[in-house]
């Protein structure tokens, strides 16, 4: 099954870097390995990835899941529920997700995610698929104390390293939407286990919806919703989302450094 992925070649190639920039290598994923376009071959282990595409936004779909509106507390929106993370916010597999100072409320969100494969407006329904490339894995960080203080998303969902995704894409035909399922592990645990075909909301008229006042851009990422069993996280937990078929991203919570211990 082809997996596309890309690495940095070092440590000071930022996560929403471009293809073009000279540190990223674009190849593939297989048996654990990660392959160039000219054949070398790097263990999966030993590379740093980046998130599988540079989007210019990531829309994410807030309660598309009703038993994760309930549990949440919330009604079941009656049209879908948007908002945006920026691509400052991307982080790659087995890269640390930084808990900001001030936040003590830390949530993880496993999520399938969709890359957009073409330009796309006012797409209809039976449109929307054609938009979409392929399927990558996405985990919707979020510091739940700062989204209850503020009212609005954009600090709780946006802040730096809250966005981790892939490790790599994989195209729709090779993965039946039907059959894939986000299982989300703490330190091993699972805390969520469910079919993408609970969504509240399903792919076309999510795409119908974005598209009829948004731009759609290739290598775009739709961040689809979230199933029920969120939870918190604390320094030094290992979360891992998995869909069986599309692939296993793996990060671990770290604090950040105060400023002054680096003086």
């Amino acid at each position: 099954m082809p997996c596309y992925a890309r690495i940095a070649r070092d440590a000071a190639v930022p996560m929403d870097a471009p293809d073009h920039h000279p540190g990223v290598v674009r190849g593939r994923l297989e048996n654990g390995r990660f392959i160039t376009p000219a054949g070398a071959v790097l263990a999966m282990e030993q590379a740093r990835f980046l998130p599988p595409v540079c989007p210019s936004k990531i829309v994410c779909v807030g309660r598309n899941y009703a038993e994760h509106a309930r549990e949440l507390g919330n009604e079941v929106p009656a049209e879908p529920l948007l908002f945006l993370k920026p691509p400052s916010s991307l982080n790659g597999h087995r890269l640390p997700v930084i808990r900001p100072r001030g936040v003590e409320a830390l949530s993880y969100e496993g999520e399938l995610a969709l890359v957009i494969g073409r330009r796309a407006r006012r797409l209809s329904q039976a449109e929307a698929w054609d938009a979409v490339a392929g399927f990558t894995v996405l985990n919707d960080i979020t510091a739940r104390d700062w989204q209850k203080k503020d009212g609005q998303w954009t600090r709780a969902k946006g802040s730096d390293t809250f966005c981790p995704a892939g490790p790599g894409w994989v195209p729709k035909g090779e993965a039946p939407f039907e059959d894939l399922r986000i299982v989300t592990r703490v330190n091993g645990e699972v805390r969520q286990d469910a079919s993408v075909t609970a969504m509240i909301f399903p792919v076309p008229r999510l795409i119908e919806y974005i598209t009829s006042f948004m731009t759609l851009e290739p290598g775009d990422l739709i961040a689809t919703g979230t199933p029920p069993g969120v939870g918190l996280l604390a320094p030094g937990d290992t979360v891992v989302v998995e869909i069986p078929g599309v692939g296993l991203l793996e990060n671990r919570i770290e604090t950040e450094t105060d400023p002054a211990e680096k003086v």
